[in-house]
């Protein structure tokens, strides 16, 4: 019998906003800072963050137009955050529905 292992699930990924960022992203062409912050009903300073953790993994692509106030960013998954998306949610499937093999019991020698 082969060793039962559970998926892995990605940490980065694992966390309620940047997951809500990705599949808003993921479902969308692309997305506005300001957007991204209503529907997902956090502050600007936590979207803010964790845009900047995705961009840094290579799963969303930033853009900026214009300067300081006046400036407008755009995001859009990559085809990196895409599959790893894909791939945490298949995980999340497996946890889910794969049955966790009984434990064998040992006979205790008399």
């Amino acid at each position: 019998m082969t060793e039962f292992k559970f998926p892995p699930i990605n940490p980065l990924l694992h966390n309620e906003l940047r997951l809500k960022i990705m599949v808003a992203l993921d479902n969308l062409k692309n997305a506005d800072f300001v957007y991204l912050c209503r529907i997902t009903e956090a502050t600007r300073g936590n979207v803010s963050v964790q845009i900047k953790t995705l961009h840094e993994a290579g799963y969303i692509k930033v853009s900026k137009t214009g300067m300081g106030r006046m400036s407008h960013t755009t995001c859009r998954v990559t085809s990196r955050g895409r599959k790893a998306l894909q791939a945490y949610e298949q995980g999340l499937h497996r946890l889910f529905t794969e049955d966790v093999p009984r434990q064998e019991t040992q006979q205790k020698a008399l």
